[in-house]
């Protein structure tokens, strides 16, 4: 890794422990210029990881807690009339940042979720009838507890084809757990995490040398079957659409970026499709295809797709 990029994934690794390939997904994500879901339990470090990596970028950084009762002004911002003057101001929302942690997205209702489509998409807001550009670089880091939590709602297919690719955060092993609690027995002081380790033109120009990467035909056509494979699958209630062979495509030459490789590989690819794949792949009640999750599926989308 560059000096620093390698400096970001160490205060991620050593923020939360245990936390390595996470923290490499989150450095995927964040050279390839992609919105990111990181989904887990509570409580296992999901929004300490995403602070940690936002905190770590000198640009505008805003969090917002999903709530049922989060309004969409309350995201976007709003125009307030001035009679003085006999105008409209626009306060601008949250949003307008260059990282937004999106905290808890699936407490929300779906009405407010697809609030943010435009913005992660166009990385635009439109509203009464103007259009405003989001600065850029522009990430969404969206946490999310299990589905089967309570007070949560399912995120809407188009919502979770827009994140670039998902982190999946697990509880400790023991050992884990026992560095953890060593951690916060002997933390008693500040160690640095609140320095800024890149700014936002250094990371501009790190994304772009990251889409510099070459990928040659044979790869494309990788890419292509491993999405083609998973089509073919049936009984799915999602399935893998044209933004996620992109997006496929673009965190393999991040990965390629990381490890210092001259141009895309097999491994870059496979590397990352689970990630890419997971959650977009959503298996329905009629799926027969002999696996019980969405891991299992892409192991066998990986088996079933020769390599160039």
């Amino acid at each position: 890794m560059r000096n620093e990029l390698d400096l970001i994934y160490q205060r991620l690794t050593k923020t939360v422990i245990g936390s390595e390939e996470p923290s490499f997904l989150m450095m995927v994500g964040l050279l390839s210029d992609g919105h990111m879901l990181i989904q887990g339990a509570p409580g296992i470090g999901k929004t300490t990881i995403a602070e940690t990596l936002a905190g770590s970028i000198d640009g505008d950084f805003s969090r917002v807690q999903f709530t049922p009762d989060l309004l969409s002004s309350d995201l976007l911002g709003y125009s307030i009339y001035h009679q003085g003057r006999g105008e409209f101001e626009f306060v601008p929302g949250p949003v307008f940042s260059n990282v937004l942690l999106a905290d808890e997205i699936n407490r929300t209702s779906p009405r407010i979720q697809s609030a943010l489509l435009e913005c992660m998409n166009e990385r635009q807001v439109s509203i009464d009838g103007v259009t405003r550009p989001l600065p850029p670089p522009f990430m969404v880091i969206a946490t999310q507890n299990s589905i089967h939590s309570t007070g949560t709602f399912a995120l809407p297919e188009p919502q979770l084809d827009r994140f670039l690719l998902s982190v999946n955060m697990t509880l400790p092993d023991r050992q884990t757990q026992s560095k953890i609690l060593m951690l916060h027995a002997e933390q008693n002081e500040s160690n640095g995490a609140d320095k800024k380790l890149i700014n936002v033109d250094e990371l501009v120009r790190l994304q772009s040398e990251v889409k510099a990467v070459p990928v040659s035909e044979e790869m494309c056509q990788y890419i292509t079957d491993l999405c083609e494979s998973a089509r073919r699958q049936r009984g799915m209630l999602h399935s893998i659409s044209s933004r996620a062979a992109i997006a496929l495509m673009r965190a393999s030459q991040a990965v390629a970026y990381l490890e210092d490789n001259p141009a895309v590989f097999p491994d870059d690819v496979k590397r990352i499709v689970g990630p890419v794949f997971s959650h977009r792949l959503v298996l329905g009640d009629g799926f027969d295809g002999g696996v019980n999750s969405s891991s299992e599926l892409i192991e066998e989308i990986l088996k079933e797709t020769k390599v160039p």
